[in-house]
């Protein structure tokens, strides 16, 4: 798995966990709804860490709470 995988299953996970949409994601973080679409469909390459830290603020969680899972431990290694 990459990054950009590990940080769509995250956000994905923690929707899944509130009971609430990505449009609802994008409301509660102040952000365009675009803005969550282009992280999720693969448009935005690597999201900066100020755009997760948004979603971390919304979702009022911390950084540290949304990389500490399994996906972010096992991630493949960028430099080959």
């Amino acid at each position: 798995m990459d990054l950009r995988q590990a940080i769509i299953n995250r956000i994905y996970f923690l929707c899944n966990e509130r009971n609430i949409t990505i449009n609802k994601l994008s409301t509660i973080c102040g952000m365009t709804q675009s803005t969550i679409n282009n992280i999720i469909n693969r448009g935005s390459n690597s999201p900066q860490v100020s755009t997760i830290k948004k979603i971390c603020d919304g979702l009022d969680i911390t950084l540290k709470e949304f990389f500490d899972t399994e996906d972010f431990e096992n991630l493949e290694q960028e430099i080959k």
